[in-house]
């Protein structure tokens, strides 16, 4: 990184449940993935969940065009991933907006809303009423 006016990468923000990940795309890349400084598959070992990471960038036919740094924060790791699946989406689009009729027919572009139901007094959980007694 010795010529910085030449250093491009794409800043994408993804949301999901209570999880943030902002998401670098450097292009020129190997399609290395490296979440909170360690290899994607060290991070996170489920095979369904790196395949979600992966997926918008096998969709656009990028895998091995850029890397991928990403910073995630908050709930676990299925929030996690769909937030990094959601930044990689808006990276994408900032680095081309060619890659935008795909990526929105998938779905991916939309963040996805579903949250926690808060609690609610007199149960025990947001809809789990405390247990009937008849005596």
């Amino acid at each position: 990184m010795a010529n910085k006016e030449n250093f491009v990468q794409y800043l994408g923000t993804g949301r999901r449940k209570e999880a943030v990940a902002r998401v670098f795309l450097r292009p020129n890349g190997t399609g290395k993935i490296v979440v909170n400084g360690k290899e994607l598959k060290e991070y996170m070992p489920s095979e369904v969940l790196q395949m979600e990471v992966r997926s918008p960038l096998e969709l656009t036919n990028t895998l091995d065009q850029f890397d991928v740094l990403v910073n995630v924060q908050g709930g676990g790791f299925t929030g996690q991933a769909g937030a990094i699946r959601h930044g990689i989406t808006r990276a994408l689009m900032e680095a081309s907006e060619d890659y935008r009729p795909a990526l929105k027919a998938a779905g991916y572009v939309t963040r996805d809303p579903r949250a926690k139901e808060r609690k609610k007094y007199g149960l025990k959980k947001a809809r789990r009423a405390p247990q009937f007694s008849k005596r």
